[in-house]
C-alpha cells in the first residue's frame, strides 16, 4: 500500500478577499486615534502630544482588526491535509521473453556505436518499463540457451543483457543462426505459464541456417501454448560492415557485406501467432519498435485509492475569535469608551 500526503485548499477563491487588507491598513492608518477613549482637560493642547498607556493599548485592538480579517479569510479557504494511499492488486501480468540473436554479425556496424550495442541500450530501457510483468532472456546462435529464466528481478535481467559482449559473440561467428532453436528454447520457457499474456520478442539480424528444430516446428509449438510472438529484423537495407575475425577470436577489421534477413518467415511468424514484425534498420528505429511494444502490451492493475481528510480551518477560527474576545475585553471593560 502506498501512501502520500499533502496540503490543499477547498476554497481557494477566498484569497481574493486579501485585497481587502491594503484597504483596511489605509483606512486605519487615517482613522486611528479618533476613536480612542479621551479626558477633557483645559489644557488639552499640552495633553495631546503625549501618549498615555491607555491610548497605546487602545490603538493595538484596532491593529488587530487585520489579523481578524486574515483568520477568517484563511479559514474560509478551507486548509486541509489529505492523506492518500492507494493499494494495488496485480492482476496475472504479461510473461515475456527475450531471445535475442548473439551471433557475430551482431557486431556489425550498421547501428551505432554496432547493433548488440543498441539492442542492449533499447533492450534495457524496455526491461524498465515493465515493473509488473516477469521477463526472461534466451539467447541462440548455433545454439539456443536460457540466460535468465522468468523473473519479476529485472536487475538480473538487466546484468545478463550487459554481460554479452564481443567475446559472449565472437564465439559464434562461424555458428549460424538458429533461428527455430531460439524461439523454440524461448517457447519451452513460456509453454507453463499461467500469466494472461505470453509473449516472446525474437530479434535476428540473419537467416535460419542451422539447428535441431526448424523456424515451422517452433512456430506450432508458440500456437499451440497461445504464445504471440513480436519478431525484429535488425540491419540497414543494403550492405553493412561486418567484423572479420582471426583464429584467435580477435576483430581484425570489417568487410562490407550483403545484409540478408528472411523478412518472410518472421512476418510469418508474426501473423500466426497474433504479434506483429518490425524491420529496425537504426538505433532510432529499433527504440521506437520497443516503445510500440511496450504500448501494445500493457499489464492490468487494479488500484483502490482512498482519501483521509484533516481540516484545518478551525485553529484559524479560534484565533479570530480570541482576537476578537481580546478587543471586546480592552475596550469594553478594561479601558470604557470615554472616561
Amino acid at each position: 500500500m502506498n501512501m502520500s500526503q499533502h496540503w490543499e485548499w477547498i476554497n481557494p477563491w477566498f484569497f481574493w478577499f486579501l485585497v481587502l487588507l491594503p484597504l483596511l491598513f489605509y483606512w486605519l492608518y487615517h482613522n486611528i486615534g479618533k476613536e480612542r477613549p479621551f479626558m477633557r482637560y483645559s489644557m488639552a493642547g499640552i495633553l495631546s502630544r503625549r501618549k498615555t498607556w491607555r491610548n497605546r493599548l487602545w490603538d493595538l485592538t484596532v491593529w488587530f482588526l487585520p489579523l481578524v480579517l486574515l483568520m477568517m479569510i484563511v479559514a474560509g479557504a478551507g486548509p486541509r491535509n489529505v492523506e492518500s494511499g492507494k493499494r494495488i492488486k496485480k492482476t496475472k501480468g504479461i510473461d515475456i521473453i527475450l531471445a535475442v540473436d548473439v551471433s557475430g554479425s551482431m557486431l556489425a556496424k550498421d547501428f551505432k556505436p554496432n547493433r548488440l550495442e543498441a539492442l542492449k541500450r533499447t533492450a534495457i530501457d524496455f526491461i524498465r518499463r515493465r515493473p509488473n510483468d516477469r521477463i526472461g532472456l534466451v539467447v541462440y546462435a548455433g545454439e539456443a540457451f536460457t540466460k535468465v529464466p522468468l523473473t519479476t528481478d529485472k536487475r538480473i535481467v538487466e546484468n545478463a543483457i550487459r554481460k554479452i559482449n564481443f567475446q559472449t559473440l565472437s564465439k559464434q561467428i562461424d555458428q549460424g543462426t538458429a533461428i527455430g532453436m531460439g524461439l523454440a528454447v524461448a517457447v519451452n520457457r513460456l509453454k507453463d505459464s499461467k500469466a494472461k499474456s505470453k509473449v516472446i520478442i525474437l530479434m535476428t539480424d540473419g537467416v535460419n541456417n542451422t539447428g535441431a528444430i526448424d523456424p515451422e516446428t517452433a512456430l506450432e509449438l508458440a500456437k499451440q501454448f497461445g504464445i504471440k510472438v513480436y519478431t525484429i529484423g535488425i540491419g540497414t537495407n543494403g550492405v553493412a560492415p561486418m567484423p572479420l575475425v582471426d583464429r584467435y577470436g580477435n576483430i581484425v577489421g570489417y568487410s562490407p557485406q550483403k545484409v540478408e534477413i528472411d523478412e518472410r518467415l518472421l512476418k510469418k511468424i508474426a501473423k500466426e501467432t497474433g504479434g506483429q514484425y518490425y524491420r529496425a534498420t537504426n538505433s532510432a528505429k529499433l527504440k521506437r519498435i520497443y516503445d510500440e511494444i511496450d504500448k501494445l502490451e500493457k499489464t492490468v492493475i487494479e488500484e483502490t485509492r482512498f482519501y483521509n481528510y484533516t481540516e484545518w480551518f478551525r485553529p484559524f477560527v479560534w484565533i479570530a475569535l480570541l482576537l476578537l474576545s481580546i478587543i471586546w475585553i480592552i475596550r469594553q471593560i478594561i479601558l470604557p469608551s470615554k472616561i
